[in-house]
């Protein structure tokens, strides 16, 4: 029996890859031990719970961007983050330590590193974090989902899947899936979606040219986000809801993908084989539009920045290619090459690999 440490949280982007890795683990074999090491602020506080697994807490310790006050007490409290996952190793017997980012990862790569336990790192964006930065340079492997992604020994490894997309046959769930969204299954659909909170600039460009979409012969799927008021849709053909809860069920239907380019995304359109038009998160540390250059490069993407994604460009670049079939195909075709459903299971490959070194 092996114990594994899979450390990481805080936002959405690391605590989706753990949970996958972790569902893989505990179905290849259940009487292994998987623990989760997260923060108590963190989305992980919620999900790995909620999803059966155990969570060790570590202290939250942001490396300290200035001098100041907080860069004064950091030598202090990153010694006690470290000090608290080095008792984990030994008290619980980990075998080997997976680190997906965050706040949780780095004292987890330190604590590895001191008690002679391999680890593994895993990068989700093309840009990478500090924490995996730093934990790359020791790490038994280093996993990543882009190719080109800065870190040292990189291998790229795919993102690691929820079971629902990995497992999705599209086209034996169109008609179902159309039957929830109340649309036609023999017309093609556009999916447009901002995550869960909506984006402002692309409810605004579809506001203003959804028609032009319905009369190129195409039905639109529209997640506005939770946060943004839903009015009833004027076409039967133009579907807005506020939120997308059944993702698998959006993607059966999709035929074209208009959305922001985080990496979860840009991997699940890629793995699926859905054309897509990204328009990058221009907040930030420009990650977005790094994530969606590879399947650019690939051509199964096109990237339009968020300031000039207006309704005029959706008519001026959008319509046109939904008009174009043989380049829909060409994208389709370069989407399913450089896609990858199976980064769960290459992740869990490093990790046996680390104990075997």
């Amino acid at each position: 029996m092996t114990t594994y440490l899979l450390a990481g949280g805080g936002t959405a982007g690391h605590v989706n890859p753990l949970l996958s890795v972790a569902d893989e683990l505990r179905a290849r074999r259940p009487d292994d031990t998987v623990l989760v090491l997260g923060t108590r602020e963190g989305l992980e506080s919620r999900l790995v719970p909620e999803r059966g697994y155990e969570l060790l807490i570590v202290d939250k310790v942001p490396f300290p961007r200035r001098p100041n006050g907080a860069a004064v007490r950091f030598p202090a409290r990153w010694l006690r983050a470290v000090a608290q996952v080095r008792t984990y190793i030994r008290e619980r017997g980990v075998d080997v330590v997976a680190g997906f980012g965050g706040y949780a990862a780095a004292p987890a790569y330190v604590a590895a590193r001191r008690e002679g336990v391999p680890y593994v790192v895993h990068e989700a964006n093309a840009r990478p974090g500090l924490a995996n930065v730093l934990g790359a340079r020791k790490a038994a492997a280093t996993g990543t989902v882009f190719e080109g992604t800065p870190l040292r020994g990189a291998q790229v490894v795919g993102m690691p899947l929820r079971r629902e997309i990995v497992d999705l046959d599209r086209s034996a769930r169109r008609d179902e899936a159309a039957a929830a969204f109340g649309l036609d299954p023999a017309r093609p659909v556009v999916l447009v979606f901002g995550g869960s909170l909506g984006a402002r600039r692309l409810n605004e460009a579809l506001t203003g040219s959804w028609r032009d979409i319905v009369d190129a012969g195409w039905q639109v799927l529209h997640a506005a986000g939770e946060r943004n008021e839903v009015s009833e849709a004027p076409s039967p053909d133009y579907r807005v809801v506020p939120y997308l809860d059944r993702m698998d069920l959006a993607f059966a239907l999709a035929d074209v993908v208009v959305s922001r380019s985080g990496a979860a995304t840009v991997s699940e359109v890629s793995a699926l084989g859905i054309p897509a038009v990204y328009v990058p998160y221009a907040v930030g540390n420009g990650e977005q539009a790094l994530n969606a250059a590879g399947a650019v490069r690939a051509g199964a993407a096109r990237i339009i920045d968020d300031a000039d994604f207006t309704p005029d460009r959706v008519r001026s670049e959008v319509v046109p290619l939904l008009r174009d079939r043989d380049e829909l195909d060409r994208m389709r075709r370069a989407a399913a090459s450089i896609g990858i459903r199976d980064g769960a299971a290459n992740v869990v490959e490093l990790l046996d690999a680390a104990q075997r070194r």
